[in-house]
């Protein structure tokens, strides 16, 4: 499975669904459907497009349950922002990489950050990369911080 194509997807698709208050499957299929012609922007093959549909939509469904979680940890770890000020690219990729990160076994936390870096600098600006970095890399210190509090307990 290629699941950095269906990361792309995923944050195309969550952009997609802020930018026009459309719902999760049609955000996800509108992406899809530029996916499978031959000379989308992605560069994916038709083929690998259809592959990654499930997984796809498994991110952007687990990203809009649990938004406001997903908004509420990024926003311990945004020094001097809000997270409804961020740039709509970096603020859906900082979700994907977070619900990867705290809600799904997997993905190992260091692989959806190195993955959530590359989308920011595909889809962002120069900066969105350092910016995604320094926010995870916060929010991984948070998470392994927290294990071993309840490991000791």
């Amino acid at each position: 499975m290629k699941r950095r194509l269906a990361r792309e997807i995923a944050v195309q698709s969550l952009y997609q669904m802020e930018m026009n208050e459309v719902t999760t499957n049609e955000a996800v299929d509108m992406v899809m459907e530029e996916a499978r012609e031959h000379d989308n922007e992605l560069g994916a093959q038709p083929a690998e497009a259809a592959k990654v549909n499930e997984y796809t939509r498994e991110l952007v469904m687990g990203v809009v349950e649990r938004k406001k979680a997903i908004d509420e940890m990024l926003q311990q770890h945004l020094t001097g922002w809000q997270v409804d000020r961020l740039s709509r690219v970096d603020r859906q990729v900082l979700r994907l990489a977070c619900y990867e990160m705290v809600f799904r076994d997997d993905v190992p936390p260091k692989a959806a950050i190195n993955e959530a870096i590359e989308l920011a600098k595909h889809f962002g600006t120069d900066e969105s990369g350092k910016f995604v970095n320094g926010v995870l890399g916060k929010l991984i210190g948070a998470i392994n911080s927290s294990k071993q509090d309840q490991e000791q307990q």
